[in-house]
């Protein structure tokens, strides 16, 4: 597992994040504080607190494809 910081400020940043991960058939989820979500569901991402960075938990070893995809929404 390896655990990464994004920033999702915007809808739209939420719409390309989504699009991006549901490429890969590795399970992704997303830690804000006690809520976890599911990286590929955009109403899950929706209901955290964006403006805060949200922790990223990629279960999967191979991963470097999916962080170079996803490089403009590290923090």
């Amino acid at each position: 597992m390896k655990t990464i910081n994004i920033k999702l400020p915007l809808a739209e940043n939420v719409k390309a994040f989504v699009n991006v991960v549901n490429k890969y058939t590795f399970d992704i989820d997303l830690r804000a504080g006690r809520y976890v979500v599911d990286a590929k569901s955009i109403l899950g991402i929706l209901s955290l607190d964006l403006a805060k960075p949200i922790a990223m938990e990629i279960y999967a070893d191979d991963c470097a494809d999916l962080l170079a995809d996803i490089k403009s929404f590290i923090v």
